[in-house]
């Protein structure tokens, strides 16, 4: 069952994120690594930007989450992460088919560009890498990171975003 995280259970949430992170560990700049992945006041100040998580149910149990972060012109696809007991069972595509067809709007999603993982999977589900001058255009336009993490990261864009842009 996919549904929006409650209140209640950001706790769970962060946990799921962190769990799910580790897989960074060792592949991303060892400056960029941090432990917690997301700490308490990283995950309030996400929340406090807009950042709305859907999370997937299972067996009773929030197993997967993902977020989108309305920007005006676009969306933004932030924090997917799923339980690695759970990963390879579909759950982050249905999360985001679920933001998907939620949404008329191009969307964006940025990550690491070490997690060739992550890109793989966006890019199965139709994203496009954009080209390096406007990844960093985009990163320092929609995202609030620190400028090592736009020198280590790609943006991938839906088909509605690569429409739009002049030929």
């Amino acid at each position: 069952m996919i549904r929006r995280v409650r209140s209640d259970e950001l706790e769970i949430m962060r946990q799921i994120i962190n769990e799910a992170a580790r897989a960074y560990q060792g592949v991303i700049p060892p400056d960029c690594w941090h432990e917690p992945y997301m700490s308490e006041e990283e995950l309030a100040g996400e929340l406090a930007a807009g950042v709305e998580f859907w999370g997937c149910e299972r067996d009773g149990r929030l197993v997967g989450v993902m977020g989108r972060q309305d920007k005006g012109e676009v969306v933004l696809i932030r924090h997917a992460y799923v339980l690695p007991a759970y990963q390879r069972r579909g759950i982050g595509a249905r999360l985001l088919q679920h933001l998907r067809r939620a949404e008329a709007r191009p969307l964006l999603v940025g990550t690491w560009a070490a997690a060739h993982w992550a890109i793989r999977f966006y890019e199965k589900h139709g994203f496009r890498l954009v080209l390096p001058a406007e990844k960093d255009r985009l990163l320092r336009k929609y995202w609030k990171i620190p400028e090592r993490q736009v020198e280590t990261s790609v943006v991938l864009a839906d088909v509605r975003w690569l429409k739009q842009q002049p030929q």
